[in-house]
């Protein structure tokens, strides 16, 4: 069993910058992939970044690619969302997830172990 909690979320102007933490307790953290979703009112949970067990590999949205960074730290079970350049399309519940499955991806039914989710808000 994988436990993933969220912290980081909250409310910030557009062009503001939020980093989001997600810790892992459980299994070994270092052997899955992990990935970013959110979902925003009214619409569908949607892929945003994703990072092999390594860290040496990572995939991002079209709408984020360039202005979010995907890392981890498997010495501290903790894999980070650098969000920068926020707009208010950005506002969403964002989550974290683990797969167990060695390779990339950002479909949603793939992923095993999800958290809770952090709301972040961007005003205009």
């Amino acid at each position: 069993q994988v436990q993933l909690v969220e912290s980081g979320g909250g409310l910030v102007q557009a062009g503001g910058s939020l980093r989001l933490s997600c810790a892992a307790s459980g299994r070994a953290f270092s052997s899955y992939v992990m990935g970013w979703f959110r979902q925003a009112p009214g619409k569908e949970r949607e892929f945003v970044a994703a990072i092999s067990w390594n860290g040496r590999s990572a995939y991002y949205a079209n709408s984020v690619n360039g202005r979010f960074t995907i890392s981890r730290d498997n010495a501290k079970n903790t894999v980070y969302l650098q969000m920068n350049s926020l707009k208010p399309e950005d506002t969403a519940v964002y989550y974290c997830a683990a797969d167990l499955v060695a390779t990339i991806s950002t479909r949603i039914y793939e992923y095993d172990y999800w958290g809770q989710g952090t709301q972040v808000t961007v005003s205009s």
